[in-house]
Parts: C-alpha cells; sequence; structure tokens
C-alpha cells in the first residue's frame, strides 16, 4: 500500500486497484465493468463467469479490510444491459445493504433509473463534488478548466497503463495510479479489461500496480 496526501487529505493506494480515503472514509474506484462477461457469453463468446465472480469477490476483501462506510465510483460499475450477473450484483448489494454506494455514470452504465432505485445506488449524471474533491467519469466532458477551478479531480474511463522497461529493450505494461497536479486517473478495478498507455510529465506521479505491489515509476 502507498500513502498519499492531496489538500491535506489522507488517501492509501491499494493494488486491488482501489483508493481509501480515510477522512470520508470512503473507498475509491472506477471501472468494474460488472457483467462484462455476461454480455459476452450473451454473444456467443465463451468467457468463465470466475472472472467476474472474482471481481466481485475482491470487492468484498477490500471492503471487509477497510471497513469504509461508502463506495465512491467513478464511472462504469455495469458493462451494459441487465443479465444474470447483476442479478448476482443485487444479492451482494442486498447482503451488504449497510454500505452507501455514490456512482458518478459513466458511458457504460445504461441500466434505467429503476434499477439503480431497487439496488439502493446513488447516481450523479456527471459529477460529485465532497469537499475538495469532484469524481467525474471522463475529465473530457467536464467543461470548466479542472487547474482553475480549486478542486482536485477523480476520473476513470481510460484504464491507464504504465510501461516499464527491462534488459534486452524489454518492456511490460502495468495498470497505474496517475497523479497530476490537479487531477488522478484511476486504475480500471476489473482485470477484465486492456489499459491504455500514458504520457506523464516528469513532475506527475505514477504508481504502477504490479502483481501485489504498489511501484512508484516517476
Amino acid at each position: 500500500m502507498q500513502q498519499y496526501i492531496i489538500k491535506g487529505q489522507q488517501l492509501v493506494l491499494h493494488p486491488g486497484r482501489v483508493v481509501f480515503w480515510e477522512e470520508q472514509s470512503a473507498l475509491i474506484l472506477s471501472d468494474l465493468h460488472f457483467g462484462k462477461t455476461g454480455h459476452f457469453r450473451k454473444s456467443g463468446i465463451a468467457i468463465p463467469q470466475n472472472v467476474y465472480k472474482e471481481d466481485l469477490q475482491r470487492l468484498v476483501s477490500l471492503i471487509q479490510l477497510f471497513k469504509p462506510k461508502q463506495l465512491i465510483i467513478v464511472g462504469d460499475l455495469f458493462h451494459s444491459e441487465s443479465n444474470k450477473e447483476l442479478d448476482l450484483f443485487k444479492k451482494w448489494r442486498s447482503d451488504l445493504s449497510f454500505l452507501q454506494i455514490q456512482l458518478i455514470k459513466g458511458n457504460h452504465d445504461i441500466l434505467p433509473g429503476s434499477w439503480y432505485e431497487e439496488a439502493d445506488i446513488n447516481v450523479c449524471n456527471e459529477k460529485l463534488i465532497v469537499s475538495d474533491f469532484c469524481f467525474c467519469h471522463d475529465l473530457a466532458v467536464i467543461n470548466t478548466n479542472a487547474a482553475n477551478t480549486g478542486l482536485f479531480y477523480f476520473s476513470g474511463h481510460i484504464h491507464p497503463g504504465i510501461s516499464i522497461k527491462g534488459l534486452g529493450k524489454q518492456s511490460l505494461r502495468f495498470p497505474c495510479f496517475y497523479f497530476t497536479s490537479h487531477f488522478a486517473v484511476l486504475p480500471a478495478f476489473s482485470r477484465f479489461t486492456g489499459t491504455h498507455g500514458i504520457d506523464p510529465a516528469r513532475q506527475d506521479d505514477v504508481f504502477a500496480i504490479v502483481e501485489d505491489t504498489i511501484l512508484k515509476v516517476n
């Protein structure tokens, strides 16, 4: 785990692809894409359901570890329309009814409003502001200049990855947490996603997720 301070707020970066915000007792995460494997199976592509179950169990383990009062999900909690995997999520949700869930809708969150109400999920259409932090799925849709608002932005959407070079000019790309002076891009929580390479500036902070370790790479 890696401690990180922004605007006097204590954050913990965890290799499980989440951030724990101590002052708000909030677990921050993005791009879970629950139901994605079921969506592929409905299309005739044989993706094992264990992929989804492992992601869900990993989230349960992180909730048990940090004991948050709320989840702040920065978009793409679900992948598409309802399927059997989302029925399993509803049961999981009923077992954790004490936990508040805030969802900032992402481009894949296309379920009807009634579905979120039944699952007791609070939905924000574009952004959520808490204290000095603003949460939005895609920074590109925020009309204001993020650097000049006085807020620090958390986003997801692009599934950031950073390439680390080894001997013999070999390189591997790893999911990462990407921090600049005024925004952060969170890694995709789902392991059933690709990554998009980032090109950080020298003053930026990038933390690669290498197996069960957080590695600062610049």
